[in-house]
């Protein structure tokens, strides 16, 4: 089995971009949605010819454009709903605490990383709820409705392997503990009894534009185990904290 629909934000490159194709690889997926900021200059996006892929004007951090995307998502889907949001959208902006005090370089991690998730998964939330009405029944699955947020093992405050060792990566990290957090009480509080599965995911440490050369995956190793354990999440998996191979990461 395999979700009827995928929204995948923060599209137009690195990990979003691979998820997009690898998933496009799946038949069983019968619609896709890539959110970019400027779609229009998406070319990797734009040079894909398949009739199930959808470019969204998607901004994390404009309400307006949030907005916009769900009222384009929601024609395509109808009646059946979205069935699967990854929240991939991510910056990284350097930081460290040796440095003079920069509120707005802490605000901007924030805004994208935390807030800018929180607002999309509640303005996408009617559809995830319209899917997983549609789909019946008492399972809780990826293919029902799901929200898989892209997380890192950097965000970890429990583990011992903390990813590269870099000072400057300080709200980063703290910006990847909220968005766990986030992950978690939804699980537990907020979508108890909606069947809607939602966890954390770890890509590994990759080599794209925020991963940088020296990081120990490539694109391809990564999604080689992310996109098919993304695939694989049921009931158990509920609130988690997962790396790409579906090992728990401690909170």
């Amino acid at each position: 089995m395999a979700p009827r629909s995928v929204l995948v934000t923060g599209a137009n490159r690195g990990i979003g971009l691979g998820l997009v194709k690898t998933l496009l690889k799946n038949e069983k997926i019968e619609i896709i949605f890539a959110g970019c900021r400027n779609p229009d200059e998406a070319e990797e996006l734009k040079a894909i010819k398949d009739g199930r892929l959808h470019l969204v004007k998607l901004d994390a951090t404009c309400d307006q454009s949030i907005e916009a995307a769900y009222k384009e998502v929601d024609e395509v889907v109808g009646e059946k709903g979205l069935n699967l949001l990854i929240n991939n959208a991510g910056i990284n902006v350097k930081y460290s605490f040796e440095e003079p005090p920069k509120r707005q370089d802490i605000v901007r991690q924030f805004d994208t990383n935390v807030f800018g998730i929180i607002v999309i998964s509640q303005t996408f939330l009617p559809l995830l709820r319209r899917a997983a009405k549609a789909y019946g029944g008492d399972d809780v699955n990826v293919d029902r409705s799901a929200i898989v947020n892209i997380s890192s093992g950097a965000g970890s405050i429990g583990s011992k392997e903390r990813g590269p060792k870099d000072n400057s990566m300080l709200i980063y990290r703290m910006s990847k503990a909220a968005l766990n957090q986030f992950s978690k009480t939804l699980s537990i509080d907020d979508f108890a009894n909606d069947h809607i599965l939602v966890a954390s995911i770890c890509p590994g440490w990759v080599q794209t534009d925020m991963g940088g050369d020296s990081a120990l995956l490539t694109l391809e190793e990564s999604l080689r185990d992310l996109v098919p354990t993304i695939l694989r999440l049921q009931k158990e998996h509920n609130g988690g904290y997962l790396d790409r191979t579906l090992k728990t990461i401690p909170f």
